[in-house]
């Protein structure tokens, strides 16, 4: 199978994995996290259900994966994400020592893989990762809009009700 098979089969594991979000009304981002061609690690966002602002998906496929591999470093692990991580995540990533992201959505407004900054590219950190980016991120963006639109709408009717 070829590198784009394997990143869409991946990514359509992670996309998944966004139903469990939704149900808890977190905001809709799965990761997972691959060694040797074996998922070690799955997770979706949950700060809301833990009270902790850290608890992203990929924070906590990190925490697994470091479990499961009894080392803070991850080393030739790939991570998938249905959204580009923020500040927080790709620094987490970076110190994990993570090979390889591969990611769906550009996230417009705290992407730090590209689309507000890259911190991958500052030649000041010592830890290059490979991305690999949009993949499947029309689905991805999907469900993220979809999301976004009933919470405005849930907003917009408990002004009227209240």
């Amino acid at each position: 199978m070829n590198q784009i098979k394997k990143d869409i089969y991946w990514m359509q594991k992670a996309i998944f994995l966004i139903q469990n979000a939704k149900v808890k009304n977190e905001i809709p981002v799965g990761a997972i996290l691959i060694y040797k061609n074996k998922l070690i690690a799955e997770c979706c966002n949950n700060p809301i259900l833990y009270n902790d602002p850290s608890a992203h998906a990929e924070i906590l496929a990190l925490r697994l994966g470091g479990q499961y591999l009894k080392n803070y470093r991850l080393l030739n692990t790939t991570l998938y994400v249905t959204l580009e991580p923020c500040i927080m995540c790709a620094g987490a990533i970076i110190n994990a020592r993570i090979n390889r992201l591969v990611f769906g959505a550009y996230n417009k407004k705290t992407g730090a893989v590209g689309s507000i900054i890259n911190i991958f590219n500052n030649h000041n950190i010592n830890h290059r990762i490979i991305v690999s980016n949009g993949i499947l991120s029309d689905q991805c963006s999907e469900l993220l809009n979809i999301f976004f639109k009933k919470k405005r709408i849930e907003k917009k009717y408990k002004k009227i009700l209240y």
